[in-house]
């Protein structure tokens, strides 16, 4: 392959910002490299998403060690990406959480993810010499876990599939704080290789539903105040809208994946080209894109080898816009009504699974109870912005 995508060239180091979002919640970002969030309790501290390599880890725990001195406890994967995992030894958490999903995502993926993340984005597996290995989750559950940090409780939720099969986010109800893993970004591409992009939409009404005062996203600044939150939430979903039917009309009009990707990229580019690894992102998002439009549910395991076939099939074009006249699909974008979301977005909060019969069978393994006086609830969000427990259930550790 004579030619690479676009993340191969970023070199350049990014700088970092650390910020109290609310009260007890932090928020360590780096202009659209992944973030990490932090919730400090009066006895221990929590970690969301811990970067690529213990190296990088370590710049997040010298910005905590200068808020508190507390021990860092947990550290909760939102998903199972390389780039959001693999730094999680250097804090010494005696739990590493994730959804029991992205715990079956990490022994079916984790190790070709690793690979593939590596070749796509050296600068950030610069130390990789520091991983020590795949990391896997002590602790998991199938829709939520309570958490208390010592007068602080947290929220782990899988509110749905959207940007991988095993999403999680932490929801911190007495500041109304809310990490999003990247099911939310802010002025950085989603990125949707991994992506179930029906099912997307959904998770984020589930999001806007608990009316967040602060969100911290998966890339991109911290969103205060809940203007900003809002329109975040709602221009995450015009990407994901815009690409998902934008390859939808393409496919269904005869287009192969070369063509499709030029129809996307002429709608998208005016609107977010100038969007942290907009490049980067737009060839795998075109093909999970194209891959669910033609029916295909579950997304195709990335590899070196399927990276190459893709640039192959791209040929040139993936740097390349349609020249004036060529015959390009119309896509119609609709409008947000963040408002209905708002009303009764988390009605099929139940149903959030689909019907799957692993993620079921998922429900039914739970087995013993959290150590140290943690319990797991299964909870809605309701029009009002509050939540109301539905049920309960124990937090499942895989077996030894």
């Amino acid at each position: 392959m004579n030619k690479h995508f676009a993340s191969v060239a970023d070199t350049e180091e990014k700088r970092t910002s650390f910020r109290e979002i609310g009260r007890g919640c932090y928020a360590f970002t780096a202009e659209g490299d992944p973030n990490t969030g932090v919730v400090i309790g009066n006895d221990f501290v929590l970690v969301v998403d811990a970067q690529p390599t213990p190296v990088m880890a370590n710049r997040v725990i010298e910005e905590i060690r200068k808020v508190t001195d507390k021990p860092i406890k947990h550290v909760v994967l939102t998903h199972y990406h390389a780039v959001r995992a693999l730094g999680a030894s250097a804090y010494g958490a005696s739990e590493i959480i994730s959804s029991d999903l992205t715990r079956r995502l990490i022994e079916e993926r984790g190790e070709a993810d690793w690979r593939v993340q590596r070749d796509r984005f050296p600068r950030l597996f610069k130390d990789a010499a520091s991983i020590p290995g795949l990391t896997r989750p002590t602790l998991s559950f199938a829709s939520s876990l309570s958490i208390d940090l010592g007068n602080k409780e947290v929220r782990l939720m899988h509110l749905g599939r959207g940007h991988t099969m095993g999403d999680a986010v932490v929801w911190v109800p007495d500041a109304m704080v809310m990490f999003t893993g990247d099911l939310v970004c802010h002025k950085a591409a989603c990125y949707c290789g991994d992506a179930h992009l029906s099912d997307w939409p959904r998770a984020l009404d589930r999001i806007a539903a608990f009316r967040p005062r602060a969100v911290m996203p998966g890339r991109g600044g911290a969103l205060v105040g809940e203007e900003k939150v809002t329109e975040a939430i709602a221009d995450c979903r015009r990407f994901i809208e815009t690409l998902r039917d934008t390859a939808s009309d393409a496919v269904h009009a005869g287009k192969g994946l070369k063509d499709t990707f030029l129809a996307v990229r002429a709608v998208m580019d005016p609107l977010y080209s100038d969007y942290a690894i907009y490049e980067h992102c737009l060839p795998f998002n075109v093909a999970r894109a194209y891959d669910e439009a033609q029916g295909l549910d579950m997304p195709q395991l990335w590899t070196s080898e399927r990276d190459r076939d893709l640039w192959d099939a791209l040929g040139d074009v993936a740097g390349e816009m349609p020249e004036a006249g060529d015959e390009l699909v119309e896509v119609e974008i609709d409008e947000m009504l963040l408002e209905d979301a708002l009303g009764s977005a988390l009605e099929d909060s139940l149903d959030m699974r689909d019907g799957d019969p692993e993620e079921e069978a998922a429900d039914s393994e739970v087995s013993k109870s959290v150590e140290d006086g943690t319990e797991s609830t299964a909870e809605t969000a309701v029009a009002s912005g509050e939540d109301a427990e539905i049920g309960a259930e124990e937090g499942e550790r895989p077996a030894s």
